[in-house]
């Protein structure tokens, strides 16, 4: 949370995703982050084209600021991206949407931006701005349950991102219980991604896009010609995400767990169709019905880059001087 008697410095925040590098400049006020420019461009695939990318929508951003002499210059970069992240180096390898190995993400953006940069595992950051936007307080225990193309969490302890002793913590997705068995890009069978995430969604309803609005309408829909496969597609994904909500409940015991990325966008639907499946388990139940998980859950705002204000706001944690107020 920033100092209330200073003045917060301006972070640009930079979201690395699969189709989009998207970017925000935000203040951190304490009633909630006020983005100040937005920025977006094609992801490109390759080491070089990312850095091409994030470097163009930094420069967007700056021009953007720049037609506001009242506002200062940024003070740092954050960037949230997929892959595996050297918190200390800044280094990511294993981008595999955009067939990246490795790349010095860090060092190659403050030398080419002239800017403190961090680099975050996407998930966290996107942990850390949908948490801000809900509740600003950054007390206690959150956990962000990420529905994208794959099924990951980011886990925060008063506001501060749990990693583990070796960045797993949150890796969700790759818990081998998933009734079906199929096969995991990780390797394993029964991965809890091949049901419960936006890529699962779209191979078992392959009729639409996005696929889980169509699946819900069609499930609830005695009349569609496809209500019979809806109702059991709804169930297998229903029912792993109620999976992952039970494990991040026993495992983390968060007092809210957040659901955002792509197939959290269905909104209202969705949930109502995850609590439903949480209190029919609590029936059979009396510890599940205990832990009350249907009032834990919330919806990560629809309409905010989360993942880019999440980037923006790990660029507090590098130490920069505030602007003092005036």
């Amino acid at each position: 949370m920033p100092d209330p008697t200073q003045s917060p410095p301006i972070l640009l925040g930079i979201d690395v995703g699969g189709t989009k590098i998207a970017g925000v400049a935000v203040e951190d006020l304490p009633h909630g982050p006020r983005i100040l420019a937005q920025a977006q461009r094609p992801a490109q695939r390759g080491a070089d084209a990312l850095i091409e990318d994030i470097v163009a929508v930094v420069h967007a951003l700056t021009t953007q600021l720049a037609e506001h002499p009242e506002l200062a210059g940024p003070q740092a970069i954050g960037i949230g991206t997929p892959g595996s992240v050297d918190e200390a180096s800044g280094d990511v390898r294993d981008i595999a949407n955009l067939a990246i190995p490795y790349v010095p993400l860090a060092q190659t953006i403050r030398e080419q931006c002239g800017l403190p940069t961090i680099v975050e595992n996407d998930v966290n950051a996107a942990a850390l701005g949908a948490a801000r936007l809900i509740d600003g307080t950054q007390t206690g225990t959150i956990a962000f349950l990420n529905l994208g193309t794959g099924l990951a969490a980011g886990v925060l302890r008063d506001g501060a991102i749990d990693r583990g002793s070796s960045n797993t913590v949150g890796e969700i997705g790759h818990i081998p219980v998933e009734p079906h068995r199929w096969k995991c890009a990780c390797g394993q069978r029964g991965c809890l991604e091949t049901a419960a995430s936006g890529g699962a969604a779209k191979r078992l309803w392959p009729y639409a896009d996005p696929p889980m609005p169509a699946i819900l309408a069609a499930s609830a829909n005695p009349d569609d010609p496809r209500h019979k496969q809806a109702e059991d597609v709804k169930a297998i994904i229903i029912g792993a995400i109620a999976d992952a909500i039970d494990i991040l409940a026993v495992t983390v015991d968060p007092a809210q767990i957040i659901l955002g990325g792509g197939m959290a966008k269905t909104g209202s639907p969705l949930l109502e169709a995850i609590s439903q499946e949480l209190h029919e388990r609590a029936l059979e139940s009396p510890f599940i019905t205990s832990l009350q998980l249907p009032g834990r859950l919330r919806l990560a705002p629809a309409n905010m880059p989360v993942g880019a204000i999440g980037a923006a706001l790990c660029a507090e944690r590098i130490p920069v001087p505030h602007n003092q107020s005036t």
